[in-house]
């Protein structure tokens, strides 16, 4: 993105902070103004001096007391500055980091299994993090330098015009250069953040499987990841300050050629009569005021651009589009029967993938109990998946009582249906704050009674804090039974009339398996059911089986029909029995 356009798109940001943005660049312009004025001073004492004029002690202390109150002036301005005007660009970070993370709840399971969560991490934090400096400091700093070179350029042309061209003519290369050696320096910030991102990434990966690592005795695996991922960092990290290097003595080599500039054309126009020495001696102070104007800007110059990168990769993920999104005229889904058909359903997870699921016909009536089997990767799991709108269909319908869900809510949608997955994720908190995500703010007595459901309250009570007890990061406090039972319990809390199952019980010991059946029994009683099973033992009483195979749906009918049948089922069912 260019600069111009990125910092266009910022600028709203700065609407609820108006007053306070205006009177910071108010309070820099009294700071500018307090050290414009020192200047002028030197200039008239040394003129005074030099003339042999009489100078008072009334003068003097005049001047001083002046010069004084100035500085106290500057202090109260330069106060409000580092306090008020951090605190505006701390709000400003906080409310990009809320905007992002509201949207990338508004983001599909598309975008989050093509991107890695440490690299969105980074950008939601440390990215941000250099926005504070950046909101608040660049109005100001570009302000204050805007206003030096103005009123210098002003007051100069007012002491000798041609003197002050011959000075001023050497600005504009200097930033010339400096803008195009400021461009590789933003690309080498660009490239260090990516590395960041992807070293964020590994290192996360790394840590959240080190249950695996050690008992595969990876640990060297992992060193040898990350040496790569590191040493890959400091390479380019030594290129950003090369750059940074070639930027600052840049700068040095002008802040000589102009003060040179300064010292032979004036001390010229001193021998033609056409300054004075306390001219002169304004020229030079003036020339430090403005070289450390340039420096402050060359100081900012590194926070700049890792502000301006962090803008970027912050709208990259903004202009990410939900595959997701409410049709203008959905409504909610109100009260259903439950009642589910597909109706040619075609799905491919990429457009340039092949297709998963392809011309998919099924009906499944309300209140009963559907199983889907078949062999891994035939598209179980992602016709379970379809019905919620985790994905969108490629053409055909999915209609729930005789309508697409398309013409609902999504939110609505989801909430009228109950998921519970092999892969039980717990959030890190107490079992009371897991179960109540299945209703939020549900009261002790109706998550108890969700948890009694869900043969959960008396392992629950067993535990040191019992309902308040901390669960730890994805539950690793708790087996993997406890884990589901509780994910159960959020369910029967939720109260959906469409439940799925998506092997739920596949990674369990026996004892536990049968423990968690039973709640996925009750669970299951008067609602419409869909359940993926491997273990086809588990689904042999369900209402309807439904083998799906990489061509579609093979075959459907009870355990009975199927097996009667010595279809594809009768040869998954005799294989696993044997």
């Amino acid at each position: 993105m260019k600069k111009a356009s990125l910092f266009k798109r910022f600028l709203p940001y700065y609407k609820k902070y108006t007053r306070t943005l205006i009177f910071d660049l108010f309070c820099a312009a009294l700071t500018t103004v307090c050290e414009l004025i020192l200047p002028l001073i030197v200039r008239k004492i040394t003129n005074m001096a030099a003339d042999s004029q009489t100078m008072t002690v009334r003068f003097v202390l005049a001047v001083g007391g002046i010069y004084l109150a100035l500085r106290l002036v500057d202090a109260a301005a330069y106060y409000y500055m580092a306090s008020a005007g951090h605190i505006m660009g701390t709000k400003i970070e906080t409310d990009m980091r809320r905007d992002m993370f509201s949207h990338l709840q508004k983001l599909s399971f598309n975008f989050y299994d093509s991107t890695k969560i440490g690299s969105i991490m980074s950008r939601i934090t440390s990215d941000l993090f250099d926005v504070t400096e950046f909101a608040h400091h660049c109005p100001e700093e570009f302000f204050i330098a805007f206003v030096k070179i103005i009123v210098s350029f002003i007051i100069l042309c007012a002491v000798d015009i041609p003197l002050t061209l011959i000075i001023f003519a050497v600005i504009p290369p200097m930033l010339f250069i400096l803008i195009k050696l400021n461009h590789r320096l933003r690309q080498g910030f660009r490239d260090q953040r990516k590395k960041v991102a992807e070293l964020n990434s590994q290192v996360e990966d790394s840590l959240l499987g080190i249950r695996v690592v050690k008992s595969f005795t990876g640990e060297n695996t992992e060193k040898e990841k990350f040496e790569e991922g590191n040493s890959g960092f400091f390479k380019i990290k030594s290129h950003v300050y090369k750059y940074m290097g070639q930027f600052q003595s840049t700068t040095r080599l002008f802040e000589g050629i102009l003060y040179i500039v300064v010292v032979v054309a004036g001390a010229l126009f001193m021998i033609y009569d056409r300054i004075d020495a306390g001219d002169l001696v304004a020229y030079l102070l003036y020339v430090t005021t403005l070289l450390n104007s340039i420096k402050k800007i060359v100081e900012f110059s590194e926070q700049f651009q890792r502000g301006m990168t962090g803008i970027e990769r912050f709208y990259e993920i903004i202009d990410e589009i939900p595959d997701i999104t409410d049709s203008p005229n959905s409504k909610d889904i109100g009260d259903i029967e439950g009642n589910i058909e597909f109706c040619g359903v075609d799905f491919s997870y990429n457009e340039d993938e092949r297709k998963v699921l392809s011309n998919i016909n099924l009906k499944i009536p309300a209140g009963s109990n559907a199983a889907l089997v078949g062999p891994s990767g035939g598209g179980k799991t992602t016709m379970c998946s379809l019905i919620p709108r985790f994905y969108d269909i490629d053409s055909g319908s999915i209609k729930i009582d005789g309508h697409d869900i398309r013409e609902y809510t999504v939110s609505s949608l989801r909430r009228k249906i109950g998921v519970v997955q092999q892969d039980v994720y717990l959030f890190s908190g107490s079992v009371r704050d897991n179960i109540e995500y299945g209703k939020p703010g549900a009261s002790d007595e109706e998550i108890e009674n969700a948890a009694r459901l869900a043969g959960a309250h008396d392992f629950i009570t067993e535990l040191p804090d019992g309902y308040d007890t901390y669960v730890g990061e994805r539950g690793v406090k708790l087996s993997g039974g406890q884990k589901q039972r509780i994910s159960i319990a959020r369910v029967f809390l939720k109260n959906p009339p469409i439940l799925i199952l998506d092997e739920a019980t596949s990674a369990l010991d026996n004892e536990s398996e049968k423990i968690v059946k039973e709640s996925l029994d009750r669970l299951s009683k008067g609602r419409t059911t869909l359940t993926v099973a491997h273990r086809l033992t588990t689904i042999k009483n369900a209402d309807k089986i439904i083998v799906v195979t990489a061509e579609g749906i093979a075959e459907q009918g009870t355990h009975e029909e199927l097996i009667s049948r010595g279809g594809e089922y009768a040869a998954l069912y005799k294989t696993y029995t044997e």
